[in-house]
Formats: structure tokens, C-alpha cells, sequence
């Protein structure tokens, strides 16, 4: 395939584009890249249309770790409104590398639960995106707004989560883990 076919376009939902090149990371083993995992939150959140739940996309989330300056954190998290989201969902990955479109080599996702005040980070291969997900959290603590109990929002909890057997699905357990999270979330708070 020349590289003009890799780049064709297959398909456009939201303000997602996926590429044939995309495509073929599916047929695996491979990594799942950015795209495929926006796409994937992009459909749950149609999914699971709630103003209480926020799916950040991967290059968004990426931004907020690698932020060199904290300040512009302010202009940039605002219209996130992460202060009135009830579930937020960030997927991370450890590329330290700004320059590097699509580095890194493994997906974890954090987790704010308003209801429990509580960050949870979730990795399939046991705690290597910690110091992401840390630095993740510290970032976006601040803006997450007041708990009912009027202290600051969060602290950041470890999960056992499933484990991945081979060195490349950490994206599926991302995606899969993701709906999971959506779906109990909507599921509770129709019993509510």
C-alpha cells in the first residue's frame, strides 16, 4: 500500500478521522494509536450522552501532561468544565517526547468519580504510566472544583485492574475498561 492509500480517508465521526493506515493497525498484534482511542470515547460518548461525564481525547490529555507552562493551564482546562462533570475520563500515555507524534509505548486511563472525590488510575501493566498519571492528576486537581464536603477536589487512588498478557493490548484494555466505567456510571445513576 503507497503511502498516499495509507492516508485515504475512511471514515469521519465527529470530529474524528480515521485513516486506511488506522485501519491496519487493527488487523494487530499492534499498538492502538491516538485516533483509534478518540474514536472509541468519541462513540461512547454518543453512546452515553450525559453533560455529567467527559471523555477527554488523547491528544488533549497528552497536552495537559506535557504543559510547560502552568499557567496557560487556566485558559486551556476552563471550557473543559471539569468542574461540573460528575465522571472524566483521561486516557494516558507515557510519551515524554513532544516532538514525537504517536510515541510512547503504553495506555493507561485515569479516572474522577465527583460522587467519591476520587481519582483512579487504571493500567493493565500493573503501575507503568504512574509518573503520567501522576503528573496528569496534579495538573488538573485544581480545576475539578469544590467536593460537597468543601474540600478540594481529589486524591489519586490505585486500581487493580485487569491484566494484559502480551505487550501491546494496553489500548483495548483502555477502550474496554473505558465502557465499562461509562456503563456502570449510567447504569447507577438511573437508579438514582
Amino acid at each position: 500500500m503507497g503511502k498516499s492509500e495509507a492516508d485515504d480517508k475512511i471514515l469521519s465521526y465527529n470530529d474524528v478521522v480515521l485513516r486506511r493506515s488506522d485501519l491496519g493497525i487493527l488487523s494487530g498484534p499492534y499498538f492502538l494509536n491516538d485516533r483509534i482511542i478518540e474514536f472509541h470515547l468519541s462513540y461512547l460518548s454518543s453512546s452515553h450522552p450525559s453533560q455529567d461525564i467527559l471523555l477527554v481525547p488523547p491528544s488533549i490529555a497528552f497536552w495537559i501532561i506535557q504543559c510547560p507552562v502552568v499557567e496557560a493551564l487556566k485558559d486551556f482546562l476552563d471550557p473543559l468544565h471539569l468542574s461540573d462533570k460528575k465522571l472524566v475520563l483521561f486516557p494516558i500515555n507515557n510519551n515524554d517526547d513532544v516532538n514525537i507524534s504517536e510515541g510512547g509505548s503504553h495506555w493507561s486511563l485515569l479516572a474522577y468519580y465527583r460522587n467519591a472525590n476520587v481519582f483512579v488510575h487504571h493500567d493493565s501493566c500493573r503501575s507503568m504510566n504512574a509518573t503520567p498519571a501522576k503528573k496528569l492528576y496534579k495538573a488538573v486537581v485544581g480545576y475539578m472544583g469544590l467536593s460537597e464536603s468543601g474540600s478540594k477536589a481529589g486524591y489519586l487512588e490505585w486500581t487493580d485492574s485487569p491484566r494484559q498478557a502480551n505487550g501491546y493490548d494496553c489500548g483495548l484494555y483502555v477502550t474496554a475498561i473505558a465502557r465499562v466505567i461509562c456503563e456502570w456510571y449510567v447504569n447507577s445513576s438511573k437508579k438514582n
